[in-house]
């Protein structure tokens, strides 16, 4: 996987003198640029893939105009080169090509509003496909039909009509989970991840009694709490004896309070706190780049609200780097301990595009061309949304694939909830670690906007 992260907003024009350009980020810090990445392992294949289905059709005569807003930049370099060889494939058809990080949900909202809608933008799959259901195309009845996994078509029907149609596709699939050091917990002498939250404190102290710092955190990112917080759902639920789901609908009626739930009222707000004495020195400066960058050379022996996406960014600043991926301890039940796996970005196809056409073909030759299918692996470096036996390169795929048939995944409860509720929530617990309110204030404003926000939808 390539990777480049923007300040605020990129825009690569697709044309013949096209400049490569290289999921979510807090208020107060966009991504900073990256240092120049290596191409993801194996991604000749894929190259070669471009040139057989160039030769294998026809140039197509198609033309048009393509205008494609979405999230998750950390993709943008792979996605360019997506872009590059569909060039080859139709090169009547123009791509606009925008990315952002920061404050994503909003700006989409401010083009819908203002009537730009994106030929394609981007959200948040499971709830967030109602949200956009309006403006976005069933899919249903396309060539991508037959090679997307059906788990994901699943995470991209709507609710409102009764579970069907599919309103979206996924540039991935993927594993949540924390990424560690191995070297680092050998040279400590630990020789298996802990799996209880009191395991894991104890694991902290001799890490930090070696002389390296136990977390990095991106607590910068807002998006890295979702990606938290979510393993901590899911063991409150466990707890309650119910569904993440039904955990998070109790929220959005104002049925609920976090304190009835001591893996969320007790053990998130430990774990936020273990992780603040334990990581950053400034961990509400720390964005994404600095936290690759602090794992990557060794300087903290864990990442928190990460993933496979970060695994080649790693890599380019360190080959040597020994990668391990577990879930995340959160309670004394080693049960819980469990990795979550899923789509959970879906991307939309305006239904009232004035290029539908165009845009169609784009995303049906996506996910059906030879390139398309080998894109996901070969270019991006993540779990393809497809039907496919490709094997990842990737310690965090594989080791993640491995966990989740081992001992089952975590339900993805980020797909429950808005991007604006995830937002919001993010920003509570920035100013919780900021010092600016304390646990009980940060729970009340939890359980006002979590029903005020996703609610009311």
């Amino acid at each position: 996987m390539k990777k480049k992260f923007l300040a605020l907003v990129m825009s690569a024009v697709v044309c013949a003198t096209m400049l490569a350009g290289c999921g979510s980020a807090s208020e107060s810090a966009a991504p900073a640029a990256e240092p120049a990445k290596e191409e993801a392992p194996a991604a000749e294949p894929a190259q070669d893939a471009a040139a057989a289905d160039a030769a294998a059709d026809s140039t197509s005569e198609a033309t048009g105009e393509i205008y494609m807003f979405i999230s998750s930049p950390e993709y943008a370099d792979a996605i360019n080169e997506l872009i590059d060889a569909y060039k080859e494939v139709a090169p009547g058809v123009t791509i606009n090509y925008e990315t952002t990080q920061n404050d994503y949900p909003t700006l989409l909202k401010a083009k819908l509003n203002s009537g730009e809608v994106p030929d394609i933008f981007s959200s948040t799959s499971g709830k967030e496909i109602d949200t956009y259901l309006e403006y976005s195309y069933d899919l249903s009845g396309e060539p991508l039909m037959e090679t997307i996994d059906p788990s994901v078509a699943a995470a991209m029907s709507s609710t409102a009509n009764g579970g069907t149609g599919c309103y979206g596709i996924a540039i991935k699939g993927n594993y949540f989970g924390i990424l560690y050091n191995k070297d680092i917990f050998e040279e400590v002498g630990i020789s298996e991840f802990p799996k209880t939250f009191s395991e894991w404190e104890s694991a902290c102290e001799a890490i930090s009694a070696a002389g390296y710092k136990p977390f990095t955190t991106g607590f910068a990112e807002w998006w890295v709490f979702k990606h938290t917080y979510q393993h901590f759902v899911n063991a409150a639920a466990d707890g309650a004896g119910i569904s993440t789901a039904e955990l998070v609908q109790k929220f959005e009626k104002g049925e609920a309070k976090v304190s009835d739930y001591p893996e969320l009222y007790d053990n998130y707000f430990k774990f936020l706190d273990l992780a603040v004495k334990y990581g950053d020195d400034k961990p509400l400066e720390t964005d994404l780049a600095a936290e690759e960058a602090a794992f990557a050379t060794g300087k903290a022996a864990m990442t928190l609200g990460q993933g496979a996406w970060i695994e080649a960014d790693c890599l380019s600043i360190n080959p040597d780097l020994n990668i391990g991926f577990v879930g995340y301890p959160t309670t004394e039940d080693a049960k819980e301990c469990k990795v979550i796996s899923g789509s959970d970005q879906a991307l939309h196809v305006s239904k009232d595009s004035p290029n539908l056409q165009a845009t169609l073909d784009f995303v049906n030759w996506w996910y059906t061309s030879d390139y398309g299918k080998a894109w996901f692996n070969d270019v991006a470096g993540v779990v393809p949304p497809i039907i496919s036996d490709a094997v990842s390169e990737f310690e965090v795929i594989k080791q993640g694939s491995a966990l989740a048939a081992k001992d089952g995944a975590g339900a993805l409860a980020v797909c429950y909830s808005t991007d604006s509720w995830h937002q919001t929530c993010g920003q509570i617990l920035q100013s919780y670690l900021a010092g600016e309110i304390d646990k009980d204030e940060a729970c009340a404003k939890i359980e006002e906007q979590w029903a005020a926000i996703d609610g009311a939808q």
